[in-house]
């Protein structure tokens, strides 16, 4: 095999400070556990990057593995040999060969080890001199060249890279803390994950289910969902969250008005009891600023009135043909639009009010007990761990 490395550099977190290693650690854990199903390969981390030692192990299922893992700003094969002239040179010219892209090239060279005895830009004479005697077709050009040929001399060994591939950027998951993602079966709760799992949050799931007037196919939409998401954040938790009884209540007594206010309030409400449990900062939702009536800025102001958490709203910018390109691209689009309703769409009303007042919220939900009900809520929440292998059909239910 020519190329027995791949290099992965970071991006964002290479901008850390003294916290940096925090973060190149997770990174480190998030690609052993992406990668677990390759045991012969080794993997290395340095402050500025990481390496993956091949061992003979075909390069490309790997690099299209760790595409998908966030605090990778891209990704490059390599050829590792000692610092020695020669074997660069050798390196170099087969990694030129190896390349078909085109028939102009240009080498850029990194001396990280200030040992070696040639400079950057001399080495670069050095090694295009040997390239050009050696191949009939190439010429230099070092504006726009096919191939750019990459020569990092480092303290231990050498690594020549020809192409770069990008990667999925972001911080990886799991070093910015926890959020409970309320996740619905809809397009938007799923996109609203993945943008926080970019920003290095790990997600557990919270789902609101409310049978006989959601199916179990509505459930597995949302397990599905969830299953997806583990290829970006490895594995994710969802709390199946028994809303029958509290909604059936919301419905009958509240003023059809204000009915879905106070029971997105009763949803947040419940969350945060499960947030205060896992041991969860924030609280996540896929709202979008005005896209629907419970999406208002008055709506909001009533609605995140009933937590002390912090609400994220990660889409509250995006208009709906962003999302949908979104969860496209991450793959979440065709289990969305599964005709399977969910408890948000089953109980709407005609005419919600789009500018709730908060003091007539407060009013028309102390007309009802809700505190009896949550407790048995919490008391009949069924958990359900999902892994990257997990079958969605087949998933392990905690408690």
């Amino acid at each position: 095999m020519l190329y027995d490395h791949i290099l992965i550099r970071y991006g964002e977190l290479s901008l850390k400070g003294k916290n940096r290693k925090i973060f190149i650690y997770q990174l480190h854990e998030n690609v052993r556990t992406k990668l677990k199903q390759y045991p012969t390969i080794k993997i290395h981390h340095a402050r500025d990057r990481m390496t993956i030692m091949l061992n003979g192990q075909e390069p490309d299922p790997i690099i299209d593995a760790c595409r998908s893992i966030f605090g990778i700003q891209s990704l490059s094969l390599a050829i590792k040999v000692e610092n020695d002239q020669e074997k660069i040179k050798e390196a170099a010219l087969a990694a030129l060969k190896d390349n078909k892209s085109g028939t102009t090239f240009k080498i850029t060279t990194r001396r990280a080890d200030k040992t070696f005895p040639i400079g950057s830009q001399e080495f670069n004479h050095v090694v295009g001199s040997h390239l050009l005697r050696n191949t009939e077709n190439y010429t230099v050009d070092v504006h726009y060249p096919d191939v750019e040929l990459h020569i990092d001399i480092r303290t231990q060994a050498t690594y020549i890279t020809s192409k770069r591939i990008k990667g999925a950027g972001g911080l990886p998951v799991g070093s910015a803390g926890k959020t409970a993602l309320l996740l619905s079966g809809g397009i938007d709760s799923p996109v609203a994950g993945y943008l926080m799992m970019r920003r290095g949050v790990k997600l557990e799931a919270v789902h609101f289910h409310s049978p006989p007037y959601t199916s179990e196919a509505a459930k597995q939409k949302v397990i599905d969902l969830a299953k997806q998401l583990t290829y970006y954040g490895n594995h994710i938790k969802v709390h199946v969250v028994p809303f029958t009884a509290l909604q059936q209540k919301i419905h009958q007594k509240i003023p059809h008005g204000y009915s879905m206010t106070v029971m997105r309030r009763m949803m947040l409400k419940v969350s945060e009891k499960i947030a205060e449990k896992e041991n969860i900062l924030s609280l996540t939702t896929g709202e979008s600023l005005g896209q629907v009536a419970s999406q208002t800025m008055q709506s909001m102001h009533a609605i995140n009135e009933v937590t002390a958490y912090p609400v994220l709203r990660p889409l509250v910018s995006m208009d709906k043909d962003e999302i949908i390109r979104i969860s496209k691209d991450i793959d979440t689009y065709h289990i969305s639009i599964r005709p399977h309703e969910d408890c948000c769409t089953v109980f709407v009303p005609k005419a919600p009010k789009t500018k709730p007042k908060l003091d007539k919220v407060k009013y028309f939900e102390n007309l009802i007990d809700v505190e009896e009900d949550i407790e048995e809520i919490m008391n009949n929440i069924e958990t359900i761990m999902l892994t990257q292998d997990s079958d969605p059909d087949d998933f392990d239910t905690l408690f």
